[in-house]
């Protein structure tokens, strides 16, 4: 694919003055595409970049300042924390008659499995439900007792806690029994 040179009619002045002629139009044409180019890449920052900086240079300015700042303040902040309580529910009318149904471990489970000692009754859970029995309506009352081993907490080894477990419902965490729900 060599290309044989082109015979022109034009003198070697005129070809000088048309290739001055064209790197000009180049260098004119070079100057725009820059132009265009930084005009584009400033457009991009507007509308991608940080809005609160101009330019990225401005970063940088006054930052032995703030540096300074920031080591004298973080000196002094103190964090403040808190836990959410949960909503609790509204608890059941004290004036509805009320059942207590006690949920017991075994009494051969009332013994420390670490040492063999008795133990000993530290709290209990109670749970209220409602029961619908034909014309009224009774509050059942599930207690289920917490144990733990006397002997293991004053000699300061862990402490095993044993509980009956929840009695099953028909709907997790809920207050109403299946008598209730079949009505």
């Amino acid at each position: 694919m060599n290309k044989a040179p082109v015979e022109t009619k034009l003198s070697p002045q005129q070809l000088l003055a048309k290739l001055l002629e064209t790197e000009a139009l180049l260098a004119v044409t070079e100057n725009k595409y820059q132009r265009l180019l930084e005009q584009f890449r400033l457009a991009q920052h507007h509308r991608f970049g940080k809005s609160s900086e101009v330019s990225p240079e401005q970063a940088s300015l006054f930052n032995e300042a703030e540096e300074e700042c920031d080591k004298d303040e973080s000196a002094d902040v103190e964090t403040l924390t808190y836990t959410r309580n949960k909503p609790k529910r509204k608890p059941l009318p004290a004036e509805l008659p009320r059942t207590v149904i006690v949920h017991d471990i075994p009494d051969e489970d009332k013994t420390c499995e670490c040492c063999g000692h008795d133990l000993h009754k530290i709290g209990e859970d109670i749970s209220e439900k409602l029961e619908f029995v034909p014309t009224k309506v009774e509050v059942q009352q599930h207690v289920r007792p917490k144990y733990a081993c006397r002997h293991c907490e004053t000699h300061n080894t862990i402490t095993p806690i044993k509980q009956a477990p929840v009695p099953p419902s028909p709907i997790p965490k809920g207050i109403a029994t299946p008598s209730l729900l079949y009505r």
